[in-house]
């Protein structure tokens, strides 16, 4: 009984965290003080669940406690600043006795404007202010409602240092008197890319892991999703918000392909297509004709155009039936955007599929001299691949070793050598 109560417990606090801490950081107006409350609230449901049973609304008694803490810390620092002679007054009393901020604090906690908040957490939790380490940390703790020991797990880190990163975190926002709020205007438009940027973080880590033996995090790409699924919801006129979705819909639904029963990684052209989940692949088509609506006469952003690269793969039934050419000229719109190396490699690969592996060799061998790219093991990777298109097998077989040697994940590195071998 108690094992199965404290399953519950998990499971209403990975649903309702993010919506909880919001709402109480409304009224602090402080993400690390509104997260402790939160987790007030959480072992007070450990403490009485178990002895009186589930409530029939187990998210809104955790939302109530909250709040209820909430008010209990800002009346003792009313108290304690000397600016309430009473607390016992009436509500509608209050207002002429307490300072502004416990006032507002009320306001809130009487509100429900769940969207509002909600969005405020994912701004501030990837605010410039940090690093990007430091978003992502405290994004999957916020949001995701991923334990520390859980975040340090899937991205091979130790907890203590998970742990420090996400309390520095919580202190440079308050620091920084980060204001808790959605931005207007410019600073929106900036902000949103670094919320995109983050979330597509989480998602990449799960998609392909940067190191360790599992070729990939599936639990990491699921919280990905939902947080663009989320953000989707939350902003439903933002064109890449909509183009995020649509690209970790499509590449998500290659999941169950993209290893074999060793745990081996199938690369997307050897790939067993029927086992492509095609209910994400209509999802995702679905939010990419969305962007495409919303973005007129400006075209796709990074994430729409990427989303439409994705959508060309999705819709061959064959790895044969893949419209190439189109890949290319999405990849030309994509450097125009947004140019880099990273861009222009993988413009190399559809350009060696349409226009053959000579033509390609040309791009990849201009990016040697890149420096973003001296430690990317994609890069010999690559041109290990066109190498032995074009039957130079011995060079090809150094540039797999080069690559394998570059790489941190167990399952890639085998990939290469044997690559190499072959």
């Amino acid at each position: 009984m108690r094992e199965a109560i404290d399953h519950a417990i998990t499971a209403v606090w990975r649903i309702e965290s993010a919506k909880i801490i919001a709402a109480v950081a409304r009224m602090v107006r402080d993400v690390g003080l509104a997260e402790e409350l939160a987790q007030d609230a959480l072992l007070a449901a450990l403490e009485h669940w178990p002895l009186d049973g589930l409530p029939d609304k187990p998210g809104a008694w955790l939302m109530t406690t909250a709040k209820n803490r909430a008010l209990d810390r800002l009346r003792q620092s009313a108290l304690h600043a000397r600016k309430q002679e009473e607390l016992g007054l009436d509500l509608a009393a209050l207002g002429q006795h307490v300072q502004p901020d416990f006032v507002d604090a009320l306001d809130a906690a009487r509100q429900d404007d769940i969207g509002d908040e909600l969005l405020s957490l994912i701004f501030t939790a990837c605010h410039p202010v940090l690093s990007t380490e430091a978003r992502v940390a405290l994004t999957l703790r916020l949001l995701g409602g991923l334990t520390t020991e859980e975040i340090a797990r899937a991205f091979l880190s130790s907890e203590p240092t998970i742990a420090q990163r996400i309390v520095r975190a919580k202190r440079a926002l308050t620091a920084a008197r980060v204001p808790f709020e959605v931005p207007r205007g410019p600073e929106r438009a900036e902000r949103l890319a670094s919320v995109l940027e983050v979330v597509y973080l989480i998602f990449n880590e799960g998609y392909a892991a940067t190191a360790g033996e599992d070729w990939m995090r599936p639990a990491l790409c699921e919280e990905a999703l939902r947080l663009g699924r989320v953000l989707a919801g939350l902003a439903p006129e933002e064109r890449e918000v909509h183009g995020l979705v649509a690209l970790m819909e499509i590449q998500a639904s290659r999941t169950r392909a993209r290893s074999d029963a060793q745990g081996r990684p199938v690369l997307l052209l050897e790939q067993d297509r029927s086992h492509w989940d095609l209910l994400l692949i209509r999802r995702g088509l679905a939010a990419l004709a969305r962007a495409e609506a919303l973005a007129g006469l400006g075209g796709l952003g990074i994430y729409g155009l990427q989303a439409a690269i994705a959508a060309c793969h999705a819709r061959a039934k064959r790895a044969q039936d893949t419209d190439w050419h189109e890949i290319v000229a999405r990849y030309d719109a994509l450097a125009q955007v947004s140019p880099s190396p990273v861009v222009e490699l993988n413009r190399a690969v559809a350009v060696s599929m349409a226009f053959g592996p000579a033509a390609a060799l040309e791009i990849v061998d201009a990016l040697l001299r890149e420096p973003a790219l001296l430690n990317y093991h994609w890069l010999p990777s690559v041109r290990g691949d066109l190498l032995a298109k074009l039957g130079r097998h011995a060079e090809a077989r150094q540039e797999f070793k080069r690559a394998a040697g570059l790489t941190r994940n167990e399952r890639e590195r085998a990939l290469l050598l044997a690559r190499a071998e072959a």
